[in-house]
């Protein structure tokens, strides 16, 4: 079986003491495009790729979210490997040292690459309709 490619680093999920104080924190250091919140959390969006704030005790881990170009191979190789994937409806698992990793699809999401980019790294990869239609709504296609 051919290993699955990683394409980028989607997003970074922090565990913070207070989303408003660390928006605020950010927000002092850089400028904060639009931000996303939900209860416990918030998202700041940069552009196809974001940072996560959560909360203590607000259902998720600190975690880092790795593009791939085949979702179902990364699967595959983890069964190979006796590596046991994380309950949920995500593809997450514990490298050796604890760390969280979550896997997405390229072509599922946001996160994009220019042609000459992924032609570069020797892949041919295109977008679902749903990943278009969010890249566009955000004037990234």
């Amino acid at each position: 079986m051919t290993r699955p490619r990683l394409v980028g680093i989607n997003h970074v999920a922090l565990e913070v003491g207070e989303i408003e104080r660390a928006l605020a924190f950010y927000g002092r250091i850089f400028e904060l495009g639009h931000v996303e919140r939900e209860p416990g959390a918030a998202f700041i969006d940069m552009g196809d790729q974001f940072i996560a704030l959560f909360e203590p005790g607000s259902g998720d881990d600190r975690h880092f979210g790795l593009v791939v170009d085949d979702k179902e191979r990364v699967r595959g190789a983890l069964a190979a490997a006796e590596i046991d994937i994380l309950p949920g409806h995500r593809l997450d698992f514990l490298d050796p040292f604890g760390n969280r990793i979550q896997v997405v699809q390229y072509d599922q999401i946001m996160f994009t690459k220019t042609e000459r980019v992924l032609q570069g790294m020797g892949l041919e990869l295109g977008k679902t309709e749903r990943a278009l239609a969010e890249l566009r709504a955000n004037g990234l296609a």
